[in-house]
């Protein structure tokens, strides 16, 4: 949103009534995701619990190639989410994974 104008009109560049990377890791390590509170919110339900599951949460973006790990990931204690992408290239964020450490 921007300010512009002698009149300080507010003028709106962008709305994305979506959830957003930088919360992915509350699928897995939050009560109630994003995603879910989402859903949630839109349909005018209670929103639930946005307690983490444990005292620290981490998630590690997939970029790319790395989502080939995915074998390697789930040997290890965390939660694997691929987003169902086709095809990966650099840059492209194919899944994440994420840790509760407690």
């Amino acid at each position: 949103m921007f300010v512009v104008g002698d009149h300080e009109a507010l003028i709106v560049n962008e709305i994305a009534p979506r959830v957003h990377n930088s919360g992915h890791w509350t699928l897995g390590g939050a009560v109630t995701s994003q995603f879910e509170q989402h859903i949630r919110a839109i349909a005018g339900w209670p929103l639930g619990s946005t307690q983490r599951l444990g005292g620290k949460v981490s998630m590690q973006n997939l970029i790319g190639k790395d989502c080939e790990q995915w074998n390697e990931l789930l040997s290890s204690e965390g939660s694997l989410h691929l987003y169902g992408k086709k095809e990966s290239r650099p840059g492209r964020k194919m899944g994440h994974f994420t840790k509760i450490h407690l």
